[in-house]
């Protein structure tokens, strides 16, 4: 008869507790995508990150007293960064399923070596650039080039532009990390980014929407979900290798299918196979060679990217993701 090792001995603790965040980061997608169903996406976008911020201001409250104006603006930086990514992502969720937002919101992972190699001119090494060909190719097979017109629509098109200023806000967390507060900064982005959802509304005509409990309960969820999250990753992380982290964090999309397909979502096999090719990218870019010699600066954005913060430093993701390493932690 054969017998498994416990969960325990396969994995550490805190291992364990960042497949578990993992999961939730999964599920988030599905539940955004309901409440887009009651609400207008900026109104959500809005009150899901100040609620956030609320809960976050709890969180660290002891600490606001000490901020700077420096953390002032880098909080303001990484906001509009969260704005804008999960704004888009929220408005693409209006119309495709949850499964394919999760898969299409993975590429921002080879995104961000380069758009290091843009802003910072380190050029990306071999695996990004395959990590960004497989990529590549999972998005035209999510397209289904077997169908009639072989083009996105408005819902993979805004998730698409969404990774953009999701990889940049992850290299923005990167070149603050260990310049500023982690808590004051945290609080500082949840609220800007949610006040520019509302501030969005009048923009694009969108109406505040009738009371639900859907979108409020998300809404409150999502916020206490991103807090949970990103306190779990700064204990996890201590001890958790930042490639050992990519591998579970890149698991994201997956649960997100399953959780996506569990509510009724179905892929068609060729988006399947693009989701893998998207999923494959992701781990592929992330492989790096040992260096020594390396500097701090580099080091802190690569240990940005390994490691998305997604949840409370970025704001929840997911939806998010979605893992900021130490470097942007401390």
């Amino acid at each position: 008869m054969l017998h498994l090792p416990p969960l325990r001995r396969l994995f550490s603790r805190q291992e364990l507790a960042l497949i578990l965040i993992t999961v939730v980061w999964g599920a988030t997608f599905l539940v955004v995508h309901i409440a887009v169903q009651y609400s207008g996406p900026w109104f959500f976008v809005g009150t899901r990150f100040v609620t956030a911020g609320i809960i976050s201001v709890i969180i660290f409250a002891r600490i606001l007293r000490g901020m700077t104006w420096r953390e002032v603006m880098a909080g303001s930086a990484i906001g509009a960064m969260i704005f804008l990514g999960y704004g888009l992502q929220t408005v693409g969720l209006q119309t495709i399923n949850s499964s394919t937002s999760a898969f299409i919101t993975a590429l921002y992972v080879p995104l961000v070596p380069i758009l290091q190699w843009l802003v910072f001119k380190k050029p990306p090494r071999l695996p990004t650039w395959i990590g960004v060909a497989l990529a590549f190719i999972g998005l035209l097979l999510i397209a289904d080039p077997g169908s009639v017109g072989f083009a996105f629509g408005a819902g993979e098109i805004a998730t698409i532009v969404s990774t953009l200023p999701i990889a940049g806000e992850i290299i923005l967390i990167g070149w603050f990390a260990g310049k500023v507060n982690l808590g004051r900064v945290t609080v500082v982005q949840l609220f800007v980014a949610g006040l520019l959802g509302f501030l969005t509304m009048p923009i694009v005509g969108e109406q505040p929407p009738a009371f639900s409990w859907v979108w409020l309960g998300a809404a409150v969820a999502l916020g206490a979900a991103s807090c949970l999250i990103q306190l779990t990753m700064n204990w996890a992380q201590r001890s958790v290798s930042p490639t050992r982290a990519t591998i579970i964090y890149a698991a994201e999309p997956v649960w997100a299918a399953i959780v996506g397909r569990l509510a009724g979502d179905r892929l068609p096999p060729i988006a399947i196979a693009g989701a893998a090719f998207i999923v494959a990218g992701a781990l592929v870019s992330e492989l790096r060679p040992r260096e020594r010699g390396r500097s701090a600066g580099i080091d802190a954005l690569n240990e940005a990217t390994r490691a998305d913060a997604t949840p409370l430093a970025v704001a929840g993701r997911t939806g998010g993701a979605h893992h900021a390493g130490d470097g942007a932690h401390d």
